[in-house]
């Protein structure tokens, strides 16, 4: 497929790419067949219980990946933004049912990649660079886990709101997310998670406008 600059340039900040120059990222790409597709707001890029054949990396736009629980309420186990990659496991491991279903948040387009040839030829700088970004996205899980892990809403919100502060490198950042969003990826009631929001910024944990937060202190569990 045909890479733009800015493409090229998305590509070099992700792990599977990460130092790569120009050339060597076009032949990367080409030789995990890669190919892209745009996405409209709401369109899904796969279905729940389907195999996934090919991991993506986000060029623009954004798309969450779900999944829902035993009473029919939405996940949200993801959302991926542009530069960032979503289903390297499903896709390597070649699971045959798939446990999530992924959807375009916006207007979206995605460069899809497969791993098919990937192990089976003598580039082993890009199966290292593969591995990388496998464990990259456990230590994301493993988060995801501590998160779910909290018994009340004001610990999952504090152990997210931390996690995004290391990530930004300050206490101050922007969520992505509106509040149904985030509601469904700590796992709570959106009114409930609203009401607990507003108890931190009164108790001086956080201050907030909108979608921008500042976190002032840890919370006490």
């Amino acid at each position: 497929m045909l890479l733009t600059k800015k493409a090229l340039k998305l590509l070099s900040s992700c792990p599977l790419f990460e130092g790569m120059d120009d050339g060597a990222i076009k032949a990367a790409v080409e030789s995990l067949d890669g190919y892209g597709r745009t996405y409209g707001k709401g369109e899904y890029l796969h279905r729940f219980g389907e195999p996934l054949t090919a991991f993506g990396l986000v060029l623009s736009g954004s798309v969450k990946v779900c999944s829902d629980d035993l009473d029919g309420n939405t996940m949200i186990m993801a959302e991926v933004r542009p530069g960032i990659t979503f289903g390297e496991s499903l896709c390597f491991l070649r699971v045959p049912d798939s446990p999530v279903y992924i959807y375009a948040s916006e207007d979206t387009s995605v460069l899809w990649m497969k791993t098919d040839k990937l192990f089976s030829g003598s580039d082993t700088g890009l199966q290292r660079r593969f591995a990388v970004l496998l464990a990259h996205r456990t230590l994301s899980m493993n988060e995801r886990i501590q998160i779910l892990s909290k018994i009340s809403i004001r610990e999952k919100l504090c152990v997210y709101f931390a996690s995004l502060a290391r990530s930004c490198g300050g206490r101050e950042f922007t969520l992505t997310m509106n509040r149904e969003d985030l509601a469904a990826y700590i796992g709570a009631n959106r009114s409930a998670m609203s009401r607990e929001l507003s108890r931190m910024k009164r108790d001086g944990i956080i201050d907030c406008d909108g979608k921008k937060v500042k976190l002032l202190k840890t919370a006490d569990f």
